[in-house]
């Protein structure tokens, strides 16, 4: 194996180009090794092999400093560029991150896990080379979807004012994680697909040859080049955006990327290099359907397939809404799968929008349909649901719009790590006037809470995790609960802990191995986290010297500081909030992560015993 002797990208460069070729080979078949025992993003990295082994052909890294959007297009330049030997611990506790990050490596210039940041990021970092006296190129990765979101556009709008040196290549593959949405999508694939293209140059050339002859047409190819360009766009559109733009070219072949990038790296000012790409090179089943082999998950035992996930019961919980009230719309940024909104769409196909990688316009679209009196629900994971705070604030909040918000992977999500854990949703939610912010704290309250969000009228916020459920009784029919009640689950009279979501059943275990060593305790499910249960919270601060709150959020302004906040002015007892850390957590096992942090029955124990003990040591 070639892979064998490759260890940085300086022995890439001592490559032959056949040599290059076998190498591909070998960084196909390890990444495919690898990750179908570890989980990770397949077919998107398989796509870049070669586009990879050109940029580290041509390029010197980190001196030429590359950023890649997405982040999960890297595999093959984590493996080469000194990250082989750690590969098999990708996306583990403790192991390399499935996405650039700049505590890895000095080779990873700019962490990313959210799309369409690089050409933003890449523009920050060639105007700062250029203040300090830095050599070197920048180069940004974009694609995979990523030019469906707006800020992509601002960067490019403000590459070509400043004119700097920018390289930026769009990895074009027609594929985000589902098929790429859009009018620019189609736009590119339409003139990219080739056929309409060559025959179009095949004329032009004809005609040329025809009337100027064979000598002079040599001389016009340049021209001809341009006028093809001119009449046949995508080369207009980022033409107009002040790049030069070059291509379209196939990102699977070697030579013609290599001479490309050598061309491109001696030019000045801001380049676009235009690459088709295939995702899911080289791996059959990834080839044939790249939307399931995105991401996929690591190799588990014992996994009970009986249980639903949270999405599989949002999503039939939504088409059962969906046939009882036709006004139900349904909007995904580019996850239709990942949401569950895949199968409200073989529904309801009228009532479907998928507006591609862009979760600001998501929110403000729905808006206006709420406007017009529909009833929009926006399935969004939470950590893609921060890039969105200001309409959700502005154009949904302050106008009291009745939007829905079915915010998926809320809490720790796993191996996908710091970019992606949902930590943040119920601090930047619940500081918003006229929200409310539900959690579930099964598949069966999931239900019913969704219900009573789209009936409510109001701005409702539903977050539910990652993962299975409990398998519990889904009741039927369909009911409301009624907005900012709790529930009390257990009754015990040494002390009250007040959980939601994922936390309710790890309380409700503590609770019962607590009772085993003579501490009786109430446990709540707070499912409202905002408007809070005030007249119950009145009820349990009188009775109990001790609360305890737990959240699957950082408890920095979650549902512990909302309950701080409501009691502080005249509460004498003492108050102990459970929450996430106030820092990024890591990747790793979900539920490894939630046992690190203290939210699971051990940690919520082992809370209230150091609590017991110290009160009992202070007496």
């Amino acid at each position: 194996m070639v892979l064998e002797r490759v260890n940085s990208p300086d022995d890439v460069k001592k490559l032959s180009t056949e040599e290059l070729r076998q190498l591909a080979q070998d960084v196909r078949k390890f990444i495919i090794d690898v990750v179908t025992k570890t989980g990770g993003h397949l077919a998107s990295s398989l796509g870049v092999v070669e586009l990879t082994l050109a940029l580290l052909k041509v390029f010197s890294p980190p001196k030429d400093e590359i950023i890649w959007d997405v982040g999960h297009q890297s595999y093959p330049y984590k493996i080469l560029t000194g990250r082989k030997e750690k590969f098999y611990t990708l996306r583990q506790y403790g192991g390399i991150s499935g996405f650039p990050s700049i505590k890895e490596s000095p080779y990873d210039v700019f962490g990313v896990g959210h799309s369409s940041t690089s050409i933003s990021a890449a523009l920050g970092i060639r105007v700062g080379k250029k203040l300090k006296g830095e050599e070197g190129h920048v180069i940004a990765v974009i694609g995979d979807g990523a030019l469906t979101a707006g800020e992509a556009y601002e960067g490019l709008n403000n590459a070509g004012q400043l004119g700097e040196d920018l390289i930026v290549i769009l990895n074009d593959n027609e594929m985000s994680i589902s098929k790429n949405i859009g009018a620019i999508s189609n736009y590119l694939t339409k003139v990219t697909t080739g056929e309409f293209l060559r025959k179009a140059k095949h004329r032009l050339e004809e005609v040329t040859k025809k009337i100027f002859g064979e000598k002079v047409y040599k001389g016009l190819k340049r021209v001809e080049d341009l006028i093809v360009k001119g009449l046949f766009p995508p080369g207009m559109l980022f033409e107009e955006l002040g790049f030069r733009y070059v291509g379209p070219i196939d990102g699977h072949d070697l030579d013609t990327l290599i001479v490309t990038l050598e061309n491109v790296s001696k030019m000045s000012g801001p380049t676009l290099v235009h690459v088709i790409t295939k995702k899911g090179k080289g791996y059959e089943p990834a080839e044939e359907k790249p939307e399931r082999f995105h991401g996929i998950s690591p190799k588990k035992t014992n996994s009970d397939s009986k249980q639903p996930t949270y999405t599989e019961v949002f999503s039939k919980t939504l088409i059962e809404i969906g046939k009882k009230y036709k006004d139900i719309v349904a909007i995904t940024a580019a996850m239709p799968s990942g949401t569950g909104l895949d199968k409200f769409k073989e529904v309801f196909p009228e009532r479907y929008y998928d507006v591609g990688i862009a979760e600001q316009h998501a929110v403000t679209f729905a808006a206006g349909m709420a406007k017009k009196g529909l009833k929009p629900v926006v399935a969004i994971y939470s950590t893609f649901l921060q890039r969105a705070f200001d309409q959700i604030v502005h154009d949904v909040a302050l106008q009291e719009l009745p939007v829905v918000f079915a915010i998926d992977r809320a809490g720790l999500v796993g191996e996908d790590g710091a970019t992606h854990h949902g930590a943040f949703d119920l601090s930047y939610l619940r500081i918003i006037p006229n929200m409310v912010v539900a959690v579930p704290k099964d598949e069966e309250e999931l239900r019913h809470l969704l219900y009573t969000a789209v009936r409510s009228n109001k701005p409702f916020a539903v977050r539910y995790p990652r993962g299975r459920g409990y398998g519990v009784l889904l009741r039927e029919p369909l009911y409301e609960i009624p907005i900012g009640t709790w529930e009390v689950l257990r009754k015990g009279k040494d002390m009250a802990i007040l959980a939601n979501g994922w936390t309710v059943y790890q309380a409700l275990d503590a609770a019962k191995e607590l009772e085993k060593l003579g501490i009786s305790v109430t446990v709540v499910n707070a499912r409202y986290v905002k408007p809070l249960d005030e007249v119950l919270l009145r009820e349990l601060a009188k009775e109990y010297e001790l609360i305890l709150t737990v959240e699957e959020n950082t408890v920095k302004g979650g549902f512990g500081s909302t309950v701080d906040e409501f009691l502080a002015p005249w509460y004498q007892g003492k108050l102990v909030n459970i929450g996430l850390p106030d820092e990024f957590i890591e990747h790793g096992d979900q539920n490894l992560l939630r046992r690190l942090a203290g939210i699971d029955k051990e940690g919520i124990k082992k809370k209230v015993m150091e609590f017991l003990k110290k009160r009992a040591s202070s007496l």
